[in-house]
């Protein structure tokens, strides 16, 4: 495993990390859940993603009941937890002081823990000014509840204005952001936030990397040197509330596998190391459904090395969705 500095903090992590969103508490059996937990922290993985609305807690409940199990020493694992939607009445949705801190100490009493490593502004909210959520989230840093505290799909802008309000009234400024980042869905990573990583230090625990199982390929199957789609696929492509226009994505995966054929490894390898190319990734969390899976994906880390300028090129010539200009890819 490789380690990376959260933005500007000394704090190391796994360039993996392991993340429980629809799997925890809801899709896998907890004795899964600890198998995949002991897995990824054997496989050098320290840091575990969670937030208070995965399975409505449980997913929380599930991840601290394997912590508190595992004989783990506490100063060599990451834990978060996200706050904005913790139910449905009007105090337990939103990043208002109230719900900010009685969030964070639900979701201590569900993880088992002391204190949070990471904890997440899930997303913005707009009824709630900027400087209440960070006043709030200074109290708990002040108070050892939470070590660092961060941001989930928000604005480059509200960001800024996060760090102004900090540094106005000398609170503490959010470290990272937990943005979506994969093939399909770049701008924001590469432009938006292209001024923060170097002006704030801003660090990124990135959701998604393989586009909700999209860039797996699991719904192709070989046929005359190609990759199409197979039977199975069909109906899984059906079910799975992909957005319009999928067709077009689908055939750009099925040249993408193609790709990774050449290089002998999964598409979903390739995917996850063309994100970890980006040096701007802290971490790229993983999602699982059994160890089999999480084995393969592991691999990335030792893929990087492929993705020369001419396989780097090969891939934005399929996908063509950078946002960047064409010269970046010479």
């Amino acid at each position: 495993m490789n380690y990376r500095y959260l933005g500007q903090t000394g704090l190391p992590l796994s360039e993996l990390s392991l993340g429980s969103w629809r799997t925890f508490g809801e899709s896998i059996s907890e004795e899964t859940a600890d198998e995949l937990m002991t897995l990824a922290y054997e496989s050098g993985i320290n840091f575990f993603d969670n937030a208070e609305v995965y399975a409505a807690g449980e997913s929380e409940l599930v991840m601290g009941r394997i912590l508190k199990a595992k004989a783990w020493r506490r100063d060599s694992w990451c834990v978060s937890s996200k706050v904005f939607w913790g139910g449905d009445e009007p105090t337990r949705k939103g990043l208002f002081r109230k719900h900010v801190i009685e969030a964070c100490h639900q979701a201590l009493e569900r993880l088992q823990v002391d204190y949070l490593d990471l904890y997440f502004c899930h997303r913005p909210d707009l009824d709630t000014p900027i400087v209440e959520t960070v006043a709030a989230m200074t109290d708990l840093v002040r108070q050892g509840k939470i070590l660092y505290w961060g941001t989930s799909e928000w604005t480059a802008r509200d960001i800024a204005l996060a760090h102004a309000a900090a540094a106005r009234d000398n609170l503490v400024a959010p470290v990272m952001e937990q943005p979506q980042y994969n093939l399909f869905t770049r701008e924001c990573f590469e432009v938006d936030y292209s001024r923060l990583y170097k002006e704030v230090g801003l660090g990124t625990t990135v959701w998604s990397p393989l586009s909700r199982g999209e860039l797996v390929g699991h719904y192709l199957q070989e046929k005359g040197g190609k990759f199409v789609v197979s039977k199975q696929g069909k109906a899984w492509l059906k079910q799975a509330g992909l957005p319009p226009g999928y067709e077009a994505r689908v055939h750009k995966v099925a040249e993408f596998a193609g790709v990774a054929r050449e290089l002998e490894i999964t598409p979903a390898r390739l995917a996850l190391a063309w994100v970890l190319k980006n040096s701007n990734v802290t971490t790229a969390i993983l999602g699982a459904s059994n160890t089999d899976h999480l084995k393969e994906n592991l691999k990335a880390i030792g893929d990087v090395s492929l993705l020369t300028n001419v396989v780097m090129g090969q891939i934005e010539s399929i996908f063509q969705t950078s946002p960047l200009p064409e010269e970046t890819f010479r």
